[in-house]
């Protein structure tokens, strides 16, 4: 053999060797073995956040990698952190204790209140440049004011009761009921005993009532006397959950766990693709409930939750 046909087929057999490798190469990555590793960390094994944590897996499907943690065992230190590219946090607790503990790995809060988000969260977050972001349980006022102006067409005026932590908001409120055509009337409050007083003072004005999630003003000591009064000025409640909707809300707007666990999913997807996360997303999707009961005994005439909820996702009210 010349030393030409030697050289040949030292050439010929790294080619093959090389194709073989890219082709074995190939089919490790269609097995999912490169997929991305994501750590999905619950605040506690209650069943909203095991709800909110399989709709991600669900949404993420086989294409990447996720596995569930609680926080207690993220902080104990006893968690490999070397593979993930993307840490979720479902819950105020765990967002906390990832924030803490994850470094400087893309970590993305989900379920977590508007009002711990804007006071604690954006900052902690934010902690050493990380990429993060934040999805609030909260539904933004353009889409609470559309629902208002859907269900209850001839109303005119709004009251809103809010405590004076979150008395900023009334200017974001204010601005949404301009946009439908509605005035809005308020009081601030400092502790749950005034609720009474101020619901006298705004109810004899307003044509209905939005409950905002505010703890001084609706906690379970005050639930019951709100509906009351309310009911007694015969002023429908707008609500933001399913348990105010059954306690007497004549209408709530809300995002269950799966459909805020399908949300963080999406943007899952994007993150670990090379996506920077923006700081806050509202809910992108969202479930709307009425009460007939109190529809009936307020003598109100109000469309299908069908209706309502089409309208709502129709008309884009998202921020």
């Amino acid at each position: 053999m010349s030393v030409a046909q030697g050289r040949g087929e030292l050439i010929l057999f790294n080619r093959i060797r090389i194709i073989s490798w890219l082709l074995a190469f190939c089919l490790w990555l269609s097995s999912g073995a490169y997929a991305a590793s994501m750590l999905i960390v619950l605040s506690d094994d209650s069943a909203a956040y095991q709800e909110t944590a399989t709709a991600i897996e669900q949404e993420l499907g086989s294409s990447h990698k996720a596995t569930r943690v609680l926080a207690d065992r993220l902080a104990s230190g006893a968690i490999d952190l070397s593979d993930v590219r993307l840490v979720l946090g479902i819950g105020v607790k765990a967002t906390e204790t990832a924030s803490a503990r994850t470094g400087k790995i893309p970590l993305l809060a989900v379920l977590v209140p508007r009002d711990w988000y804007q006071k604690t969260g954006r900052s902690l977050l934010a902690e050493g440049g990380r990429n993060a972001g934040a999805i609030v349980l909260d539904q933004p006022y353009q889409r609470q004011l559309r629902l208002i102006k859907e269900t209850l067409p001839r109303a005119r005026k709004v009251g809103v009761i809010i405590s004076q932590g979150n008395a900023p908001q009334l200017a974001e409120i204010e601005q949404a009921a301009r946009a439908y055509g509605l005035s809005l009337g308020s009081s601030v409050i400092n502790s749950d005993d005034m609720l009474v007083e101020a619901m006298e003072k705004v109810l004899s004005d307003a044509d209905l009532l939005l409950a905002v999630p505010d703890p001084i003003v609706i906690n379970r000591n005050t639930v019951q006397s709100l509906f009351i009064t309310s009911y007694r000025y015969r002023d429908p409640v707008i609500g933001f959950s399913k348990s105010l909707s059954r306690a007497g809300a004549l209408a709530a707007l809300f995002s269950t766990p799966s459909q805020i666990g399908q949300q963080a999913g999406e943007i899952a997807e994007r993150a670990v693709s090379g996506a920077r996360l923006s700081s806050m997303y509202w809910p992108k999707y969202f479930s709307i409930t009425l009460n007939t009961h109190v529809a009936r005994s307020l003598d109100l005439d109000i469309p299908t939750e069908f209706s309502l909820l089409q309208a709502l996702q129709e008309g884009g009210a998202s921020d």
